[in-house]
């Protein structure tokens, strides 16, 4: 007798749960694979990736701002050229000097101008004499090997020819700097000398080839001188010659 009692307590119990069981399903509903996700869910899900690619644009934005674009090499290098040097104008050789000058006084604190003029144009006359007389002894010392060999190579050729130059420097009329320059060590300055001369070429029986013994001429001659500003001997070597005229 209790254990019948004690069956329909279960059975009862089971019907209240089930009846329990299925308000709760329907009050709350059931979600299926085809049912739209809860709006607040979505809403929040879209907001949050909306701020997510928001910080990425700006993050990107950013990133842009940092870059320096570079510029169109190719317009500039065909529109402009690397400078390289180029001739002086004329009348701008005063200037050229002045500055050449002030890099050699930098380089060389006993350098001077005047004093370098005086030199010049002692070793001027000198040359001028040992060369007309084929002292190439009195010219090796004054001369770099280039310009010595154009020197000694003429007066062979004079010596083979039975020929004697006689030269009268009458005297220099003037010995300017027209430019100047320092490369690496090495100072160069290019003097300009005007002068008086009398030159006269003899054959081996003193019959007159070139020039005349009684006419003045006037010549101009463009030197350049080198010295290395670090070393101790003061004298300057000729290291080229032209003549303009």
């Amino acid at each position: 007798m209790g254990n019948g009692f004690q069956f329909l307590d279960i059975i009862l119990f089971a019907a209240v749960a089930a009846f329990f069981v299925l308000r709760l399903r329907n009050v709350l509903g059931k979600r299926t694979g085809h049912q739209e996700p809860p709006p607040g869910r979505d809403a929040f899900s879209a907001a949050r990736r909306e701020g997510e690619r928001d910080e990425a644009e700006a993050e990107t934005e950013v990133e842009a701002e940092k870059v320096i674009p570079l510029p169109d090499r190719s317009r500039d290098e065909a529109a402009e050229p690397e400078p390289s040097r180029r001739e002086a104008p004329a009348g701008a050789t005063e200037g050229l000097s002045g500055a050449g000058l002030a890099r050699i006084k930098m380089a060389d604190k006993a350098f001077d101008e005047a004093q370098f003029l005086t030199g010049a144009k002692a070793a001027f006359e000198t040359i001028v004499a040992a060369y007309a007389d084929g002292d190439t002894k009195a010219l090796r010392p004054l001369l770099a090997n280039d310009v010595y060999n154009d020197f000694a190579g003429a007066i062979e050729e004079r010596r083979k020819n039975n020929q004697t130059l006689e030269t009268t420097l009458v005297g220099v009329d003037e010995a300017e700097t027209v430019d100047a320059e320092l490369q690496g060590r090495t100072a160069f300055v290019k003097v300009r000398f005007r002068s008086e001369q009398v030159n006269t070429l003899r054959d081996a029986e003193g019959r007159i080839v070139e020039g005349d013994p009684n006419a003045v001429t006037k010549v101009t001659d463009v030197w350049t001188f080198a010295r290395n500003t670090r070393s101790r001997d003061p004298n300057w070597t000729l290291v080229a010659t032209e003549s303009p005229d």
